[in-house]
């Protein structure tokens, strides 16, 4: 087991995921991608919501239309998804259970930054609204010269930026495409959600089934509070 690498250990700055991490979107992004697929007259292909997810919007628009093999509609259904999943998490920017807690117990010791595939303006807006983007330093996502996750850059800035090197830098993640990404950068990695079976569950060094597990709670108050 490799939960003593982050229960008996306290790291210099944590870095976010943000959807489905901090912001329970998941559900919105799987909205908006059924509103996409039915907009176009298109059927999702049976178990696509389990690849798309944690994977960048544009990249995720060429997979649906790659998908259905309508890849002429690759642009528009890119659009499409993005627009419709801004939509909706504007109506409803709901925090995952013990998020907003830990950002705020956790963000007046150690800095923080978010690291996202979404778009600067939709990670900051869904932040703002749910109250949450003033306890972070630092917002990173994928742009013209930072790859989107599965490649580490994201998480290799924002730990940069957070002035840490990126071994002392704790990653909280809930799909695998991003815990990818954290352990190529060299950071160590909290994983949410069930664990898996197999080599996947090598992805973190620790699984819990939400940022309210009491043994993740019991962490940071002797690591922060004490």
């Amino acid at each position: 087991m490799t939960a003593h690498r982050i229960l008996a250990w306290s790291p210099s700055a944590i870095v976010f995921d943000c959807d489905g991490t901090l912001l329970d979107t998941e559900q919105h992004w799987q909205e908006a991608r059924n509103i996409t697929f039915r907009s176009f007259g298109l059927k999702p292909p049976a178990g696509f919501a389990e690849r798309a997810k944690g994977v960048h919007y544009v990249e995720c628009g060429a997979l649906m239309a790659r998908e259905t093999g309508k890849p002429d509609l690759t642009e528009e259904l890119t659009d499409a998804l993005l627009e419709h999943f801004t939509a909706l998490v504007d109506e409803d920017p709901v925090t995952m259970p013990g998020a907003a807690a830990l950002v705020r117990q956790v963000a007046r010791h150690r800095p923080l930054a978010v690291a996202s595939n979404c778009p600067r303006s939709m990670v900051e807006t869904c932040l703002d609204r749910a109250g949450l983007l003033s306890y972070f330093s630092h917002v990173v996502v994928a742009g013209e010269n930072t790859r989107p996750k599965p490649e580490p850059d994201v998480y290799r800035t924002a730990a940069r930026l957070c002035g840490v090197p990126p071994q002392e830098a704790l990653a909280v993640e809930d799909s695998l495409t991003g815990m990818e990404s954290a352990r190529s950068a060299g950071l160590r990695v909290l994983a949410i959600g069930p664990r898996p079976n197999g080599i996947e569950a090598e992805q973190a060094d620790l699984w819990v089934d939400s940022l309210a597990d009491p043994a993740l709670s019991a962490w940071a108050q002797s690591q922060f509070d004490a």
